[in-house]
């Protein structure tokens, strides 16, 4: 991994020159506002007030209080101005290097090996509006996922400013930290002309939107049992976002194509926190998408739209059906997932909703018909009425036992 440090331009030092000039400027005035003070001191000493003269006695006084005043405002200007030169100087010498080249945060990957399998045909797993999906093996048969994704923010990445190379790299870096069960760690990244390619663990079994379709066409069962523990998994992964991450990550994209499961349908969440980089992030027609992001351009996305995202996939796991269904789209159904899933639950008719291949035993359909209650919350219009990702922890494990 090569570090370069950027060299300082010839506009930054003459900035820092004339800061310079412009502090010895004000040392020097508050060395003469000082001399001044003590000339005015002898001369009053040596000349003791007279009684008659009490208004130039005054006059004078007010003078040496007003050198005083202004001796001691300069003598702060002086200070803070070289405390700041010496701060911006320190963090110049400190800031970040712009890396070049692979940035590998995995000791299994080396750079080399890296550049030369991505450099190679690799299988193609699939495509988004933001990039593509592959896998590739590496020369030490580690097998990878590699997501490459298209240019965004204000062109490719070499003609980027380094500024904005320094804030996409410390948002890999950050996104590289993080460490829990269930989301998909970034193991190394490489900036290339035309984007960049992200590198995580792959995952064999797929995603949840695979699994869904495997069930929806009885190719796979997947019983209440391993559906609620997927759901506890998504909601775990955004718990360990949005309260133990210093500063909070928002997910900004969740979605089954984003809960990757694992051979014990074990889920981690991917792509945490790429919408930063991707400022075209395409979320329109997922149907997962919160729907304060739709009513006008000021919206912030907010950990409610998260929880609003994941509220649309625990009804995916209730029903088995995807939100873009036409089902829903019918006028008694309300033209939505969530809506629909309220219209049940205030009418108490909540057992309709549920997947007629996970009806079980009746304590498996008590846990169920409780699952649509915190999914129709979870999918509520105004953000502020949905539970947090803390308290849906708390909820969804008190359903069973995990």
């Amino acid at each position: 991994m090569v570090k370069n440090r950027h060299n300082p331009s010839g506009c930054h030092l003459t900035r820092e020159i004339y800061t310079l000039l412009l502090l010895l400027f004000l040392i020097s005035s508050q060395h003469t506002a000082v001399q001044g003070e003590g000339r005015l001191s002898k001369s009053i000493s040596s000349e003791p007030p007279s009684p008659s003269r009490p208004h130039q006695y005054k006059g004078e006084l007010q003078k040496i209080i007003l050198s005083v005043v202004l001796g001691v405002v300069t003598g702060l200007i002086g200070s803070v101005l070289f405390a700041l030169i010496v701060r911006s100087f320190y963090q110049y010498l400190n800031r970040t290097p712009i890396l070049k080249g692979p940035v590998v945060f995995s000791p299994k990957i080396a750079p080399k090996t890296l550049q030369s399998a991505l450099a190679n045909e690799n299988h193609l797993l699939g495509t988004s509006p933001n990039g593509k999906y592959y896998r590739t093996v590496l020369d030490n048969g580690l097998t990878i996922a590699v997501k490459r994704l298209t240019p965004s923010l204000s062109g490719s990445p070499e003609t980027l400013s380094k500024s904005a190379k320094r804030r996409i790299q410390q948002e890999l870096e950050l996104l590289a930290s993080l460490r829990h069960r269930n989301l998909m760690s970034l193991r190394a990244y490489v900036r290339e002309p035309d984007g960049f390619s992200l590198v995580y663990d792959y995952v064999p079994t797929g995603s949840l939107e695979d699994v869904m379709n495997r069930v929806r066409e009885n190719e796979l069962e997947l019983g209440w049992e391993v559906r609620l523990r997927i759901a506890v998994g998504v909601v775990k992964g955004l718990q360990y976002l949005h309260f133990t991450c210093v500063p909070q990550i928002l997910h900004f994209n969740l979605k089954p194509t984003n809960v990757i499961l694992d051979a014990e349908f074990e889920p981690r969440l991917a792509d945490c926190g790429l919408a930063k980089l991707l400022h075209n992030l395409d979320r329109g027609n997922s149907g997962y998408t919160a729907p304060e992001c739709f009513r006008n351009c000021s919206s912030r996305y907010t950990d409610k739209s998260d929880i609003f995202s994941f509220g649309m996939i625990l009804g995916v796991l209730l029903t088995g059906r995807e939100p873009t269904d036409p089902f829903f789209g019918e006028a008694a159904r309300g033209g939505s997932l969530g809506c629909w899933l309220r219209h049940l639950q205030q009418a108490g008719e909540a057992r309709e909703a549920l997947d007629k291949s996970i009806m079980g035993e009746e304590g498996e359909e008590d846990e169920m018909l409780m699952a649509v209650r915190i999914a129709a919350a979870c999918l509520s219009d105004l953000p502020p009425d949905r539970p947090s990702s803390d308290e849906l922890v708390h909820m969804l494990t008190q359903l069973h036992s995990f």
